[in-house]
């Protein structure tokens, strides 16, 4: 029999499928995450192990604002067609229902575990800070139900000391994000006729302010410096996605694309290292941060990659890299709760202490399973209560049921 013809080159507007290369790059932006709070570590050792890296290391906090531009991108991509053509209270309300349904159980597990677990530290052991922040979070039941509707930084110029679990302040500014994104997709759907020029030129200019910033003070902090962190960032995923959206992959398409991000990451790493070479700035060691302006260019590339068989992109679309992007999201939220137990017991029990044999052994081990105790949420608690909350959804509002295989379909 003769071989099917290939299929055709599509857009991503016209492909929903999942872009694999930007599900592993959240991986890689989670572990950045990672990497940078393990650095607080106590050990000689592991400064040691740490010291070829540390100019990436140093400005991990960047990992966030990938984040963002990833989460604006992948949001438009498979919402922006429902949501921008005109206003429906039905479609916004299923839009939120379904953010609710990936981002809050495991959310709301971990951040009611650890409060618990600081509140035993503060009121047992007599831990006047029992958090490992500048600024300790209120451990108060009004602040607890703050947490739980994800809006504790809504209000606070800061973020220090609004969460129980430090980085989560990130989840209550993405879920502002999320609210306003049916009534911004209106905006957005309607610049998509726009020069991709322009669109492109607009997704870098706003990522440029928090760059200088890095550039010329070395930190990204001022107040309210989270809500210009999210909404620039996010905005930049969208724009950039309508810069590629409608742009055939051709063969030729994906290996200028996947060279692109080659030499996009290569200048990505030159930027941290470049930030180190110029020493420590006034407010802080981030001055690598510079890099911020190539993370929209970075994302766009990667979207269209896939000619190149050394490309970035098929390190990035693995089996492994693309699962440790599925289970990212449980990563970053519970390795700081680990991270900090294991700091504790390394204060209080000698046995542990930094530079003794134990706690120098334990140190790698406690960093391997922050990943691995991120699958076992993923399985056990992140993915099963989402299907079991979008099904409910779903037969709640009378529509036919959905095959399991679609419902256990993993996101975009």
């Amino acid at each position: 029999m003769p071989r099917p013809a290939p299929a055709p080159p599509t857009s991503l507007g016209a492909d929903p499928g999942e872009i694999r290369a930007l599900t592993g790059l959240r991986l890689f932006a989670a572990a950045w995450v990672v990497l940078f709070h393990f650095e607080f570590t106590q050990g000689k050792l592991l400064e040691k192990v740490l010291a070829p890296i540390y100019p990436a290391v140093t400005t991990g906090a960047m990992g966030v604002d990938l984040f963002y531009v990833l989460s604006g991108f992948v949001i438009a991509f498979t919402y922006l067609g429902k949501l921008g053509p005109r206003w429906r209270w039905r479609v916004a309300g299923k839009f939120l229902w379904a953010r609710v349904c990936r981002i809050w159980p495991v959310y709301a597990l971990v951040t009611t575990l650890f409060g618990a677990y600081l509140a035993i530290k503060m009121v047992r052991l007599s831990d006047a800070t029992p958090a490992y922040q500048n600024v300790q979070p209120t451990l108060t039941v009004s602040s607890w139900l703050q947490q739980l509707g994800m809006v504790q930084i809504w209000l606070r110029p800061w973020h220090d000391g609004a969460s129980f679990v430090g980085p989560a302040w990130s989840i209550s500014a993405e879920w502002l994000a999320y609210v306003l994104f049916p009534a911004s997709a209106l905006l957005f759907f309607r610049l998509r006729r726009w020069p991709r020029w322009l669109l492109a030129g607009l997704a870098v200019l706003l990522m440029a302010p928090e760059s200088i910033l890095c550039l010329r003070t070395g930190s990204p902090y001022f107040p309210f410096s989270w809500a210009a962190r999210i909404l620039t960032g996010f905005t930049a995923g969208v724009l950039i996605y309508l810069v590629v959206r409608d742009i055939v992959r051709t063969d030729r398409v994906r290996r200028i694309a996947s060279w692109l991000s080659w030499l996009l990451l290569a200048a990505v790493l030159g930027g941290l290292w470049f930030g180190a070479w110029l020493g420590v700035a006034p407010e802080g060691t981030e001055r690598g941060g510079v890099v911020l302006v190539l993370f929209p260019l970075l994302v766009g590339a990667l979207s269209l990659a896939g000619g190149s068989r050394v490309g970035v992109d098929r390190l990035l679309s693995t089996r492994w890299a693309v699962h440790g992007g599925r289970i990212s999201y449980s990563l970053y939220l519970v390795h700081v709760p680990l991270f900090e137990v294991f700091w504790a017991v390394m204060e209080r029990i000698p046995a542990f202490h930094a530079d003794g044999p134990l706690g120098t052994v334990l140190t790698p081990v406690v960093f391997l399973a922050a990943f691995g105790i991120a699958h076992l949420l993923y399985s056990l608690v992140e993915e099963p209560s989402r299907r079991v909350l979008r099904r409910s959804s779903r037969l709640t509002s009378g529509s036919r049921a959905v095959p399991p295989k679609a419902v256990g379909a993993p996101p975009a």
